[in-house]
């Protein structure tokens, strides 16, 4: 049995129905959702160029790009979320809270994929 590997995005779907029925605000999801799926296809591109190195034996390379990606998501993040703060405190803070989450979780069912799957293990930064 394995975790859902999406499960990050289940709780953005989610996150929607509480930010709505909530009141919310919905600038504060819109920032942090967009955040979130740009981060998550940057982290999909750096674990592919990780593999595609790892697979020609260079491995300096591959920690690179984890360690660079990785650095630049949470810049993405942090910014975003600066950005609507300032625009709007209230708004900032829900951006906030929702990223806090959704790295959270995205960091927890890594983790237990990698312990109920230890085959196939790639390289992938939280």
């Amino acid at each position: 049995m394995s975790p859902p590997k999406h499960v990050d995005l289940m709780v953005l779907a989610a996150a929607l129905a509480v930010f709505a029925i909530g009141g919310l605000p919905l600038l504060g999801y819109a920032v942090a959702a967009a955040a979130w799926l740009a981060q998550r296809g940057i982290q999909m591109l750096a674990s592919r160029r990780a593999g595609e190195e790892l697979a020609h034996g260079n491995r300096q390379r591959a920690m690179g790009t984890v360690a660079a990606t990785t650095l630049g998501r949470v810049w993405l993040m942090a910014t975003a979320v600066l950005l609507v703060g300032i625009a709007e405190r209230e708004a900032g803070l829900s951006a906030a809270l929702l990223l806090l989450t959704l790295f959270t979780v995205s960091f927890a069912a890594q983790g237990v994929a990698y312990l109920i799957e230890p085959e196939g293990r790639e390289i992938k930064a939280p």
